[in-house]
């Protein structure tokens, strides 16, 4: 019998990977328990994975009892695992080879604080828009989830507000405090984030999270949720402000003016971020660009042709806005010594 059907096997060794500050662990058949601690992969002193190992880690993940009896057949599936005293991990079950394979992301137990991530003033400002959309972006592993988890967190120590969450999966957990939050996940307590999303309309929310915009069905019914008075917030696999505004429009059905004026009387912000390695070597750091629907920029956004475009308008909006494009934002890092020439061409894509 593999030493992974014991549970306190497997706690064991995710327990080893978070004390040594693993953000990532991977588990692959052929090769040793793998970590990524400060952006590089290591390898436990172990004996290589075999299929066996892998197959009996799925079955200690899985909580859906459909897809645990068809393992078999299962080609990538993602949930969310808690390990008592560890932690929760997000994970991505997957078949390479024929086999299956795993890659659990750490996620801390406490909901970060908006500050301590190195978000701006205006992140909060945003969280605290009445209704309307607020969009954080970037690309997958770049903190998306973990900002929108800190504005949660921050309404949830000052307003007397209903959160309703819909995640795939669940990542950090909240305690109501202020604020009443219901989290739902999607294959656990729903079907899809379309579906709960409607279903959110009729639960009295004030806030919506919707864990991402993936397709136009949620697209639309997102942005019909922020213009009948709810705040939502959500996220999208885009690097900039500009490109999300065209990845929005990309997932809308109907007249393109018609869809430009939607996005722009509903939009309220966008956050596009990147974590970046650290000059002195200590993890990583939070780099973001900063959209703020003003009325230039709703005008901007409803008729670009007439208008300066975006990235313009961000630099401009710094005062009294907090905007900033990404490179505003580089620059001041590379100047106060936390980012190094080359991590900041990199971004650029300049190398």
């Amino acid at each position: 019998m593999t030493a992974f059907a014991d549970p306190a096997f497997f706690h064991q060794l995710l327990g080893k990977a978070v004390s040594a500050h693993a953000t990532d662990i991977h588990l692959k058949v052929g090769q040793p328990p793998g970590a990524r601690i400060r952006g590089d992969m290591v390898y436990f002193k172990t004996d290589r994975i075999a299929a066996d190992d892998t197959e009996a880690i799925a079955r200690h993940i899985v909580r859906n009892p459909k897809v645990r009896d068809a393992l078999d057949t299962l080609q990538e599936y993602d949930t969310s695992y808690e390990v008592p005293d560890v932690g929760r991990f997000r994970v991505n079950l997957y078949r390479q080879r024929s086999s299956l394979a795993a890659v659990m992301r750490y996620i801390p137990t406490t909901v970060p604080n908006v500050y301590d991530l190195g978000l701006p003033g205006v992140a909060r400002e945003l969280a605290e828009k009445p209704n309307g959309l607020v969009l954080v972006t970037g690309a997958a592993g770049h903190g998306k989830s973990t900002s929108i988890a800190a504005m949660i967190g921050h309404l949830n120590t000052t307003k007397p507000l209903h959160i309703v969450t819909i995640e795939d999966p669940i990542e950090y957990v909240h305690t109501d405090q202020q604020s009443s939050i219901s989290q739902r996940e999607v294959g656990l307590d729903t079907g899809g984030f379309a579906q709960a999303l409607r279903a959110a309309l009729r639960q009295d929310p004030d806030v919506i999270f919707v864990g991402e915009i993936r397709d136009d069905e949620t697209m639309e019914v997102a942005l019909k949720a922020a213009e009948t008075g709810h705040l939502v917030m959500s996220t999208l696999h885009t690097p900039d402000a500009t490109r999300t505004v065209t990845r929005m429009l990309a997932l809308m059905k109907g007249d393109a003016v018609e869809n430009r004026t939607r996005i722009a009387s509903a939009l309220q912000g966008i956050i596009a971020q990147r974590l970046l390695p650290r000059s002195d070597g200590q993890g990583v750091i939070l780099a973001t660009e900063i959209l703020v629907a003003t009325l230039l920029v709703r005008d901007a956004i409803r008729r670009p042709e007439n208008n300066p475009p975006l990235k313009a308008l961000m630099e401009k909006g710094v005062h009294p806005y907090g905007m900033r494009t990404l490179q505003m934002h580089l620059d001041q890092l590379l100047e106060h010594g936390f980012l190094s020439d080359e991590a900041v061409r990199e971004a650029l894509g300049q190398t």
